[in-house]
């Protein structure tokens, strides 16, 4: 099966592992989702934003805020940002 263009444009290596963004000038991570036979880049997370200790205000903030985001599972930003920053 040939390797998918988005992966190789992208920089990751394979589908679903997020990678940190250190020159993009917006978004600190990227990662290439897959869900099912849908495949989509996503950019997330604010560039040098830190995201904040399980159980901290901020951090609860977060997922309160973003919640109905978080929900919808692979394929938004909010989830990715979730797992990966906070």
């Amino acid at each position: 099966m040939a390797k998918d263009p988005k992966l190789a444009r992208v920089g990751v290596s394979g589908y679903n592992k997020p990678k940190r963004t250190p020159d993009h000038p917006t978004k600190s991570h990227v990662v290439v989702a897959k869900s099912g036979d849908e495949t989509k880049t996503i950019r997330f997370g604010q560039q040098g934003v830190k995201g904040s200790p399980e159980g901290s205000a901020r951090n609860e903030a977060f997922k309160a805020r973003h919640a109905k985001n978080i929900a919808k599972g692979k394929m938004s930003a909010a989830f990715w940002a979730d797992k990966v920053k906070w």
